[in-house]
């Protein structure tokens, strides 16, 4: 199924979100309110750009995303900025350049041999020489086309965008930060967590009503940060297997799955305002590949005061479940508006969307809003 078929009538809610829902850094348990379910541009609109470049965030504020999502990491020079990993050899031209050829080396990332470039080698302006490339180009070819333009992006140049943006919408666009492996970062001496901070305040948006939430897969940075004086929203990322590397680290035996009982949500409920789990975690598969029966993770968390963002939504074919597909080409849209319908219809507060044109349309649709017939704009990759 060609994408600009699913495209067709999502004119109506991409342009047209609700205000953003304000909360304070945490919420008494079972005191949750209603609010407007977020659409949270993943990586900016990583599914027509290049993830983490100034273009796909721009683009996913746009397309109708509430937030978008940086994944920050540090430079040599103690510099923020958006990358999905630290190791950048599979989104960037810097094997292209033979003057970076030496820093080619073999790391434990999170108890992984991972061999690459990392961000930590490079000071900024050495980082800024390098463009951007598709992580997934197999996937999506499209958004091969602009490899090669667009800059890697500091955390302040993310702020001010959203600024930019929120005055040219008329709207808030909200920002989404992770900390990416901070336990890996603070071993190497350069930890997020102070810089993270800095940076918010210098943009006033260290506060509780501030659009922003912060996020991270480990726990104890996110505890920290609130020591620290952060006073925006706090998630606590979530995978379906695993533990968080922190813990790994200090020996502690908890892993994800302890923290999504009921005690270990009241206990992240501490420190944080929700949870963002992996989809999976709120509607599994069936063996089979199709979308199976809602866990007790939103009645559960939700009871806990906490709210839900799951991640991540993507429309094509490989990413849905078997009967959400749409013929036997992997790369094809396929149902991601029912799909994300279903999840919605579940309870959940958010999610996490590469194609945020969809999340605001699935929004509406889940919400009963008309939709409205007039055609869509050009393409997004036209």
């Amino acid at each position: 199924m060609d994408r600009r078929q699913v495209l067709a009538g999502l004119a109506v809610a991409p342009l047209t979100a609700a205000p953003l829902a304000v909360a304070g850094p945490a919420l008494a348990a079972g005191s949750a309110p209603r609010r407007t379910t977020l659409v949270i541009g993943h990586r900016g609109a990583a599914g027509y750009r290049p993830e983490h470049t100034l273009a796909s965030y721009e683009l996913g504020a746009r397309l109708g995303a509430d937030f978008i999502e940086p994944d920050l990491v540090p430079t040599k020079d103690g510099v923020l900025v958006a990358r999905h990993e630290p190791e950048i050899g599979g989104t960037t031209n810097v094997a292209d350049h033979p003057e970076f050829a030496a820093r080619r080396r073999t790391v434990s990332l999170d108890g992984t041999a991972t061999t690459g470039w990392f961000t930590e080698d490079f000071t900024l302006a050495e980082l800024k020489t390098l463009r951007a490339r598709e992580r997934l180009p197999d996937v999506r070819q499209e958004n091969s086309m602009y490899d090669g333009l667009f800059e890697i992006p500091t955390f302040t140049e993310v702020l001010e965008l959203r600024a930019r943006l929120s005055r040219e919408l008329g709207r808030e666009i909200g920002v989404y930060p992770e900390t990416k492996h901070p336990t890996y970062f603070a071993k190497a001496g350069l930890p997020l967590e102070q810089r993270l901070l800095d940076t918010l305040g210098r943009y006033g948006l260290n506060r509780a009503d501030a659009p922003v939430f912060v996020q991270s897969f480990e726990t104890t940075n996110l505890a920290e940060l609130r020591t620290l004086g952060l006073r925006t929203r706090v998630v606590q990322l979530l995978s379906a297997t695993g533990a968080p590397f922190d813990l790994v680290a200090a020996g502690d035996r908890r892993t994800y799955a302890d923290l999504v009982t009921p005690a270990g949500l009241r206990a992240i409920a501490v420190y944080a305002t929700g949870i963002g789990p992996d989809k999976l975690q709120v509607i599994p598969k069936n063996p089979d590949g199709t979308l199976g029966r809602a866990t007790s993770l939103v009645t559960d968390a939700h009871a806990a005061g906490l709210l839900l963002h799951p991640y991540t939504f993507r429309a094509e074919n490989s990413f849905l479940p078997k009967d959400y597909q749409r013929g036997t080409a992997p790369n094809d849209f396929g149902r991601a508006i029912d799909e994300q319908v279903a999840y919605l219809q579940a309870g959940i507060d958010g999610l996490f969307t590469d194609q945020a044109d969809i999340g605001a349309l699935a929004r509406a649709v889940a919400a009963g809003q008309s939709i409205a017939a007039t055609p869509p704009g050009p393409h997004p990759a036209s």
